[in-house]
Order: structure tokens, then C-alpha cells, then sequence
């Protein structure tokens, strides 16, 4: 725990007993425009704290990981060309390095349970990519939950990929989803991906009840998903006709494997109407929402 540093705020709640939600900040340096990014994160944070819990932003700075991030930091991670994107495996490199990186859903995740937050905000979870039977591409963030004791606010997996292999991956791995609201496995983009869920939640306190049984009953081994679907959906037309596009601008530019799912992201990028972005932004903010307000009945619930 020595090797973390924990902003003003997070010392604060950790020593009240305050609820706190991690936030991952790959988001601020590389999913979101400047000087935009800047904006969205802290309104991200705001988001948190108008509901009654603490954000806790995790980055590395200078090869320290951080949990939480003062004003000066998360200009640093928003406006820096030298923040790296680490996932678990690159930690201690970029530790040795002593190197500026911005944490992946998988790193977040680590860094968040060792930092003892059981509640983590995020967009859309990485899965298994389109074609992984040939390339065995899948995201580590499927490993890394499979031994993690946090649970995850995000949107689905990103309709890019493949989201019946990476429901199947999620069964296996004995990862939990459920949905809040909805039976409807979303999409990230979209609000149903055409998967349906076997459980789902009603309100914040029914899925912080879920994560103190978890405790209880010893079964926290692994990750906890919650599905939380984007309020307004991109265009289906639109979403249909630029996923063709950019899966046939793919094949004949000869992208493959681990490259497809960023290109696919970037085509969206540049070819929504401005939809993608609208929908990165909603579905943070509602996540965030969320995660927060589990995070405060949570801690009703164990005082």
C-alpha cells in the first residue's frame, strides 16, 4: 500500500468511512478530445460528489500510482503527450520507469481492490474481439475481473465486438452480470446488443445488497458486473451503416487482430455525426451516477 498515493480527498473518506468510487483515467487521455477531456473528467468527478461519495481518478504519475488525483494531476493525465495506456502487466515497468500512464478497466480494477474500493466506474468493458477464434485476441480486462473482488458500472461490451463469445467468456471465468433495469445485455452504443441476462437489479440498494452478500457468502473471488444501459442509444441506422463501413474498410486496408477494435473505434470517432461522442460522454456520467449511489448504500448497509 506504500507504493500508492492517495489524494487529500481519498485520505479523508478512507479514514470516515466514506464511500468512494474508483474512476479509470484512459478515458481522460485517450478515449475523450481535449481539451474537452478535461471538462468531462471533472465532471465526472462532481458527478460523484454531488451524490455523497468521494471519485477516486486512478493514474501513474512519474511511475507512482495514484488514487485519486488533485487538480494539478488530472490536468497533467487530461493535457500530457507522454501518458502512457497500462493495463496490469505494464505497472511495474512503468513503475521502474517512473513514467506519466493512464490505467485500463484491468488496471483500475487492481489498483482499486488493493486499494481496498469495492466500487469502480467505467464506460464499456473490454471482451473478446471479432475473429479472436483465429487471432486469440480477447481483453485482459476478462482475466484480470476473473480474480478481483470489485464491482464494475459500465455499459455492456462495445458492439465492435464479439458479444456472445464474450458473454460465454464471462460465464466461464464465473464473472457475475447483472443488469440494472433491464434484462438486455446493453451495447455500449446501444441499449440492447440482442443478448439477453438472467438477473437483474432495481435500484442501487438492491445491488449493494448483492455486493454485501457477495461478502458474506464468500463468492467475491471474482468481479461483479453491473450493465447499466445508455439512456439514448446512437441512431441504429446510424450505428449499423458505420460498423459495415468500418468492418469493410478494415479488410481492405488489411487490418487485423489486436488493430481492428481501435481503427473500429476511431472510424466511429470520425464518422458518427458526432453520435459517438455524445454517447462516451452519457454513459460515463450515468455510470458514474450509479456506481456512486451504490457506493453511498453500500456503506449505509455495513455501518
Amino acid at each position: 500500500m506504500n507504493s500508492f498515493n492517495f489524494s487529500d480527498e481519498v485520505k479523508k473518506a478512507r479514514k470516515n468511512g466514506a464511500p468512494v468510487v474508483a474512476l479509470e483515467s484512459t478515458i481522460i487521455s485517450h478515449g475523450l478530445p481535449r481539451p474537452k477531456n478535461l471538462e468531462i473528467a471533472q465532471e465526472i468527478e462532481n458527478t460523484v460528489r454531488d451524490i455523497g461519495a468521494v471519485p477516486a481518478t486512478i493514474a501513474m504519475l512519474n511511475g507512482v500510482v495514484h488514487v485519486g488525483l488533485e487538480e494539478d494531476e488530472l490536468l497533467e493525465i487530461a493535457t500530457s503527450d507522454a501518458v502512457t495506456k497500462a493495463s496490469v502487466r505494464d505497472l511495474a515497468i512503468l513503475a521502474q520507469k517512473k513514467s506519466h500512464a493512464a490505467t485500463t478497466v484491468a488496471a483500475t480494477s487492481h489498483i482499486a481492490q488493493a486499494a481496498g474500493i469495492s466500487i469502480f466506474a467505467t464506460g464499456g468493458l473490454g471482451g473478446v474481439h471479432r475473429g479472436a477464434r483465429e487471432t486469440w485476441d480477447e481483453s485482459a480486462d476478462l482475466y484480470t475481473l476473473a480474480h478481483t473482488d470489485i464491482t464494475v458500472v459500465c455499459a455492456g461490451v462495445k458492439s465492435i465486438l464479439d458479444v456472445a463469445a464474450t458473454l460465454e467468456r464471462l460465464e466461464s471465468l464465473s464473472i457475475g452480470v447483472v443488469g440494472y433495469r433491464t434484462l438486455q445485455f446493453p451495447g455500449f452504443y446501444l441499449r440492447e446488443s440482442g443478448f439477453t441476462l438472467e438477473y437483474q437489479a432495481a435500484s442501487a440498494k438492491d445491488l449493494a445488497e448483492m455486493i454485501h452478500a457477495r461478502k458474506k457468502l464468500g463468492t467475491s473471488g471474482a468481479a461483479l458486473l453491473v450493465a447499466n444501459p445508455i439512456e439514448r442509444e446512437v441512431p441504429r441506422e446510424i450505428h449499423d451503416r458505420v460498423l459495415a463501413s468500418g468492418l469493410a474498410q478494415a479488410e481492405e486496408k488489411g487490418i487485423s487482430g489486436k488493430y481492428v477494435t481501435p481503427f473500429l473505434l476511431d472510424y466511429f470517432h470520425h464518422n458518427s455525426e458526432g453520435e459517438s461522442l455524445r454517447a462516451n460522454i452519457d454513459i460515463i456520467l450515468s455510470n458514474a451516477a450509479l456506481a456512486a449511489e451504490m457506493a453511498v448504500a453500500l456503506v449505509k448497509l455495513e455501518d
